[in-house]
């Protein structure tokens, strides 16, 4: 059912932009893609296709997405923004999908094991990620907690709210505002490797942040575009 929902949801995305990335998608930008991916499916699509594939940070960030000449705009933003938390949050995987970013930590770096209590180190790599939130105040963010399939499921959905709400609170207590964040935890619901391996128990313990323009950026981003 899930390869199923996939396949969908992959086919969605493809129809509506097949006449806008054509044959020169892989010389595109992240940017680029961005724009051509709002423009073509837009935000309600966006969103049901993150979501029929599982993925709620994708879902998340193509949902948000304005597409056309402001997407591009709002790219070019995310562009600088990733490129300063690769530089400044080592613990963090960073990765720029269209209008947005994804900002990835291994559970293991923030939290001991089944525990939503911080450790040392990854109070700083949070201090250092707000103080990158705190320097482009226009955006807003999304924290959802995941854990591996060992335990109840009732267990791991109640962990990763845990988790997803501690990193939040850090966050908060570096003066970005709690208006910004919102937390989701997905339990063990939305895997990225395989539960019957420890390396893949591993990969899918993690806490993953996405940031996406919020309404003051979007209008920005259409009024240069007029």
């Amino acid at each position: 059912m899930k390869s199923l929902k996939i396949k969908i949801a992959t086919f969605s995305l493809a129809l509506a932009t097949i006449g806008i990335l054509g044959a020169g998608c892989n010389s595109l930008t992240k940017t680029q893609k961005g724009a051509a991916i709002g423009a073509g499916a837009g935000g309600t699509v966006g969103a049901f296709i993150g979501k029929a594939a599982g993925n709620t940070a994708l879902g998340a960030i193509i949902g948000g997405a304005v597409g056309g000449t402001a997407g591009a705009f709002i790219g070019r933003n995310m562009d600088r923004q990733a490129a300063e938390i690769k530089q400044t949050v080592p613990g963090a995987t960073v990765t720029r999908e269209g209008e947005g970013i994804l900002v990835k930590f291994d559970s293991g770096i923030l939290f001991d094991t089944d525990k939503s209590a911080l450790k040392p180190e990854a109070q700083a790599n949070l201090q250092k990620l707000a103080a990158s939130l705190q320097n482009n105040p226009e955006t807003n963010i999304t924290i959802i907690g995941h854990t591996d399939n060992t335990g109840s499921n009732a267990h791991n959905m109640d962990l990763s709210v845990q988790r997803a709400e501690s990193v939040k609170s850090y966050i908060v207590s570096y003066n970005v505002a709690a208006s910004r964040l919102q937390t989701i935890g997905k339990g063990e619901t939305e895997p990225i490797a395989d539960n019957t391996t420890a390396a893949g128990r591993a990969q899918n313990r993690r806490v993953e942040i996405t940031i996406v323009a919020n309404s003051n950026m979007k209008n920005q981003a259409k009024q240069a575009g007029q």
